[in-house]
């Protein structure tokens, strides 16, 4: 299906072409299957943010260039220097929201979170975009994300050469941590399952070792309605409607909310109860649609015995964290982050000695 830029001037659309799908004027899709894309975020992801942070550094690379895949990479300022015997940081490998349809490591709130979150949580952030829909079907995102997890893995076995030693000196590879909001949060839930697996484009390595993962407020779907998206209210931007427009835009064909990519517990879905899973943070919040489906999904893991555990932030909505990125709940949740992964690796390292 031919894809079109308002970014490279394309002309409005025609009048005789019927627009079939709408997201906000920011994706169209019309009648003869013409994507239209808008090159800046959608209305509810604000663009008044500051591109820097005095305290981190940050430059942007391509990790897969056949696809154009970018990553943005952070460091605190007051990273260990060369000269110093200083212990090295924790890798925060993150991936964006936006229901598998919109985003990218570059919107400016986006931006404006992972610059936070490197200086808050005093880590070395990798801020990775993949293929969206309906361009690119699931489970392109996922393999992306794997994909982007084995160029990881590339920079740490060259550490002299890794982003012409940027980050030689700075990140901890054996201290990996996979986060990801929303639909990101969903990609990391399917790459714990991935290297739970053993799948070969996931195995552990000396050089790279995932401790744990984060889920903030991870995007997955089910046929049969939660409370909480029953009770939504269709006033709301992020509403019932706009989601299950991302999921009917992002499903192979012929699929539906039960597909394992939406549901971790769908009826294909991987059994986990055997899986040797790595601790995971799942994020939930009071006003967010996504609430039951998080703590359902905690729920079921903890029964399992999985290292698993929810923390709810009351009265907050869905993507609260990239809606504002500067505010005290944001700050609250970058604590709890830089906790949990602080304390993962501590783990880690006291089992190693």
């Amino acid at each position: 299906m031919p894809v079109i830029s308002a970014a490279t001037g394309a002309p409005p659309t025609p009048a005789s072409a019927a627009v079939v799908e709408d997201i906000y004027g920011f994706l169209r899709i019309l009648a003869d299957g013409t994507i239209l894309r808008s090159p800046s975020g959608p209305v509810f992801c604000p663009t008044t943010f500051p591109d820097s942070h005095p305290l981190v550094q940050w430059k942007e690379a391509i990790y897969d260039k056949p696809k154009n895949l970018r990553v943005r990479m952070y460091k605190p300022s007051s990273a260990p220097e060369k000269k110093k015997k200083t212990k090295k940081l924790p890798v925060l490998v993150h991936f964006h929201g936006g229901g598998f349809c919109l985003g990218s490591c570059a919107w400016a709130n986006v931006h404006a979170f992972c610059l936070r979150l490197a200086a808050d949580a005093s880590a070395v952030v990798f801020s990775a975009s993949y293929r969206l829909a309906p361009e690119h079907l699931l489970p392109a995102a996922i393999d992306d994300a794997a994909a982007f997890l084995r160029w990881l893995h590339d920079q740490s076995v060259n550490l002299s050469a890794a982003e012409e030693g940027w980050l030689a000196d700075v990140a901890d590879f054996g201290n990996v941590f996979v986060t990801g909001d929303s639909a990101g949060g969903n990609i990391a839930h399917h790459l714990s399952v991935r290297a739970a697996a053993g799948e070969p484009d996931n195995e552990l390595t000396p050089a790279i070792t995932v401790r744990g993962y984060v889920l903030l407020m991870p995007f997955f779907g089910g046929e049969r309605r939660t409370r909480s998206e029953a009770e939504c209210s269709g006033e709301v931007v992020l509403n019932l409607d706009l989601f299950d427009r991302f999921w009917r835009l992002s499903l192979p064909a012929g699929a539906t909310r039960d597909h394992p990519a939406a549901n971790p517990f769908g009826p294909e879905s991987p059994d986990l109860a055997a899986a040797e899973l790595r601790p995971v943070l799942v994020v939930a919040g009071g006003l967010d649609m996504m609430r039951d489906r998080a703590a359902d999904y905690v729920k079921r893991l903890a029964a399992m015995g999985k290292p698993v555990e929810l923390a709810e932030f009351a009265g907050e909505p869905h993507g609260f964290y990239t809606l504002d990125p500067g505010c005290e709940a944001t700050g609250e949740l970058i604590r709890l982050m830089r906790r949990f992964v602080h304390s993962c690796g501590a783990v880690a390292a006291s089992k190693v000695h």
